[in-house]
């Protein structure tokens, strides 16, 4: 039969090991130090942590950090920003997408009539067709027209290498870059994004204003933000957004009249970059270290007004809606839409999200992460960490109850201060780190309580059953006190041991040689009751009480030949030549069986564990016989008779001292090492156990 294989790794056991080392060590400081030392362990990892799974910890915090908005949205109508939508009404009345060049037209001219101030179209056109020139002149000749056109950012974890080797496309012409910033890499400024491949409006619109609708794509699939600036081929192509701004308050239409500056935040409160446009002082948009602008889900979905195309070029519309405010133009059929997932649909058309750039733009509320986010994110760890150390050192029910309640409230408050601080200020601070950190010492600290607690009921258990009975060490430790009677009967085997001419002994003595003779005999006497399977029930004066559980032939040949070897050994146990003028020492010892009562007694602030019975009055008599009757070991009736009479030898019936009834006693027959040694280990002259007993010498 094969060895059961030990599946435990080398790795797993050094870390048992290093985990066993770390818990001892801990220990073996005050309080107050290890906990700061957990704390400051849980800091490193909780790095390590977020480090080793920073894209899921990342995707949880964005989308539980956006609950500030979605549990509290503004539902107040956006007047500034209207979305005419190519939706299915649309689709059916004109005719399948794409439209016809003349129908746009149509559409644009519909647009102005109403007197918007300005329309984006999140629509590209990359073919010439028929009636371009036609669709040309509505765009020149409406208010302003801005078109969209798509670099094409590498998705994120595509292997770059791969995307190299493919064939690169290219399909329109782009237009409108912008001068003041630099896309070459070493420029020692913010390095943009780059795109290789693009999609744009054909170069019979390149006259018309034009703006990038790229969106950056989480690893979960979300889109959150977009690039404010996209490099292609060494030039700077600004958002649709951000074209809006430019077109109305730029110097000219042309792009290299379009000026913007870069430059990086220097308080702690602002962003980590902030793009300004030359041509509008004071107006500054948050990037974050990647160049991106956040958008903003303040809003409800309800509080963008969506307009069907086919109602605006129909005239079936009140105008006053769309007059002086800017308008988008995109899909929204089922099909042809872009769809992204925000926090609040997880099937949502594209343009809604310029919509709410345009929003955060126009109201100067661009969510952002600032410089100081992560003293922020410190300072509520040290607050978590302060919580911590509080409960923990507090008394009674709210240190056991308090940790694992802060482990579930902390990461709650950092989601609530987070949320608080990107309604009021637009602060993107993050929050996991803090909820990591808080959750994961709360926990830790209450580890390392009920560890301490554990190491400390144990020291506790292992004092107590160095005094007491391991059965009633364990009663004291784990249960509650009381102030009545814990006793139960029982049958048990005794044995009652004493040295005599001790106190003579102690006379001449100093107390702490006397101390050392005590402590040395019980030591060993303790050892050779526990080797015979019995256990000390107390040290009383220079004596003890040993008890076996059960009143059978087992018990009383086990408490018999713990007796017999205390005996044999009595040289070892009271070495004379340890201490110079030691007198004469002996070893009496009495054994019975019989009913007795076990427990504790007493009242519940002062109790005492006691063993009684006249089994226990009767074993103590009985070795006290043993000097009057120099027998070293004497038995008791109920004792003998369950070791047979080929063991023992009657000595007679006596009357014991404070009883009334008459008990006949039984010495063990000698036994081949007792003919050949005494008490000190040299033969007798008569074969017989010579011992070392002086009469009277009781203690």
């Amino acid at each position: 039969m094969n060895d059961k294989q030990n599946t435990t790794s080398p790795q797993q056991g050094h870390l048992t090991g290093v985990l066993a080392a770390l818990q001892q060590a801990l220990h073996a400081v005050p309080p107050v130090w290890s906990r700061v030392s957990v704390l400051t362990l849980v800091f490193a990892l909780a790095f390590v942590v977020l480090s080793v799974f920073n894209q899921p910890f990342k995707n949880l915090e964005q989308r539980l950090g956006t609950l500030g908005w979605t549990l509290s949205p503004d539902y107040e109508l956006e007047n500034a920003i209207n979305v005419v939508a190519i939706d299915e009404r649309s689709i059916d009345a004109v005719g399948a997408w794409p439209w016809s060049r003349e129908d746009m037209a149509r559409l644009v001219t519909a647009i102005d009539a109403t007197g918007a101030q300005l329309q984006l179209h999140d629509i590209a056109y990359p073919e010439a067709r028929p009636g371009d020139d036609v669709f040309l002149a509505a765009l020149q000749q409406s208010n302003s027209a801005i078109l969209a056109q798509v670099p094409q950012l590498p998705l994120p974890g595509s292997d770059t290498a791969v995307t190299n080797q493919a064939p690169v496309v290219r399909t329109g012409s782009l237009s409108h870059p912008v001068s003041g910033v630099s896309c070459a890499a070493n420029s020692g400024v913010l390095p943009l994004p780059v795109a290789d491949q693009y999609v744009a409006s054909h170069a019979n619109f390149a006259a018309v204003p034009k703006g990038h609708i790229t969106s950056v794509i989480d690893s979960d699939g979300a889109v959150r933000k977009t690039p404010a600036l996209v490099c292609v081929d060494g030039q700077a192509y600004p958002a649709l957004a951000l074209t809006a701004f430019l077109s109305r308050f730029g110097s000219g239409a042309e792009g290299d009249s379009w000026r913007v500056t870069l430059e990086r935040g220097e308080s702690l409160l602002d962003a980590p970059w902030v793009l300004k446009l030359d041509d509008y002082p004071g107006f500054e948009i948050p990037l974050d270290e990647e160049g991106n602008i956040h958008f903003s889900f303040a809003q409800h979905p309800s509080a963008f007004n969506a307009i069907s195309a086919i109602d605006v070029m129909n005239g079936s519309i009140d105008t006053s809606m769309l007059e002086n405010t800017w308008v988008l133009v995109g899909l929204t059929a089922f099909g042809m839409a872009d769809i992204v997932p925000t926090p609040y649909d997880g099937a949502t058309a594209g343009v809604e999200l310029h919509a709410r750039l345009l929003s955060s733009l126009l109201d100067v509320a661009v969510p952002y992460t600032p410089n100081g986010a992560i003293y922020i994110q410190l300072a509520l760890c040290l607050l978590f960490a302060s919580l911590v150390m509080a409960i923990a050192t507090a008394e009674g029910r709210l240190s056991a109850y308090g940790l694992p309640a802060a482990a579930l409230a902390m990461p709650l408050m950092a989601i609530a201060l987070h949320g608080q601080l990107l309604a009021e200020y637009n602060f993107w601070t993050g929050w996991i780190y803090s909820a990591l950190y808080g959750s994961l010492a709360a926990a830790s600290i209450l580890m390392l309580e009920q560890s301490r607690i554990r190491v400390e009921r144990g020291r506790v258990f292992g004092n107590l059953n160095s005094y007491l009975p391991q059965e009633l060490a364990r009663e004291i430790a784990y249960a509650l006190p009381s102030s009545s009677i814990n006793a139960r009967r029982t049958n048990a085997t005794l044995l009652s041991a004493d040295l005599r001419n001790f106190s003579a002994f102690g006379e001449t003595r100093p107390p702490e040689e006397s101390a050392a003779v005590l402590h040395y005999f019980f030591t060993r006497a303790t050892m050779i009751i526990e080797q015979h399977h019995g256990r000390v029930h107390e040290f009383k004066g220079d004596g003890l009480l040993a008890v076996w559980d059960g009143a059978d032939e087992q018990a009383a040949q086990q408490a018999l030949a713990a007796a017999q070897v205390m005996q044999n050994t009595l040289d070892s146990l009271l070495p004379e030549q340890a201490f110079k003028g030691l007198e004469p020492l002996a070893l009496g010892i009495g054994i019975e069986q019989g009913p007795v009562l076990v427990g504790s007694i007493g009242p519940s602030h002062r109790r005492t564990h006691t063993l009684l019975g006249d089994t226990v009055a009767i074993a103590l008599r009985i070795q006290e016989m043993t000097a009057e009757l120099a027998q070293p070991i004497l038995l008791g009736e109920c004792a003998a008779r369950q070791l047979g009479v080929q063991e023992l030898e009657s000595q007679g019936s006596y009357l014991l001292s404070g009883l009334r009834t008459l008990h006949v006693l039984f010495a063990p027959l000698p036994t081949p090492d007792d003919s050949k040694t005494d008490g000190s280990g040299k033969s007798g002259k008569d074969g017989q156990p010579r011992l070392k007993v002086v009469a009277g010498g009781r203690a």
